[in-house]
């Protein structure tokens, strides 16, 4: 079975967080070093919602392809085809690959197999493929 969608908006790569403990709290206070995540993340959900497996979250194997378009800089030479530069292609996947838990699959460790791309694109957004074996 395969799931295909894209979502439109510039895509937020998901850094770390970070915990701290105020004085005579009990929990720590987490924090992200990127707050238009959380944003990203629900728009990445909502999509996924709308075309979630009909049975419930699938408990096996997953396969997900990932191509992120980003905006070219009118600056940039044409000469300049690939995207060189943050945010790191590794954090744009943790920031789908969380959305989608929950949604489309259990945990994101059910994740055997990623492709994934980062290119420039005439608008910003992510292309999503997620497929079982």
């Amino acid at each position: 079975m395969i799931i295909d969608f894209t979502v439109f908006g510039m895509p937020q790569p998901k850094g770390s967080t970070r915990a701290f403990m105020r004085t005579g709290m009990k929990f720590p206070v987490v924090t992200s070093d990127n707050p238009k995540v959380k944003p990203w993340a629900e728009l990445i959900k909502y999509e996924a919602q709308r075309h979630a497996p009909a049975g419930g979250v699938w408990t096996g194997a997953v396969h997900i392809i990932a191509e992120f378009y980003l905006v070219r800089p009118k600056h940039l030479p044409k000469r300049v085809v690939d995207h060189l530069t943050k945010p790191d292609l590794d954090k744009l996947l943790r920031a789908v690959k969380d959305a989608l838990k929950g949604v489309i699959y259990r945990d994101d460790s059910q994740v055997t197999d990623v492709v994934t791309k980062k290119r420039y694109g005439p608008s910003p957004g992510v292309h999503i493929k997620v497929a079982t074996p």
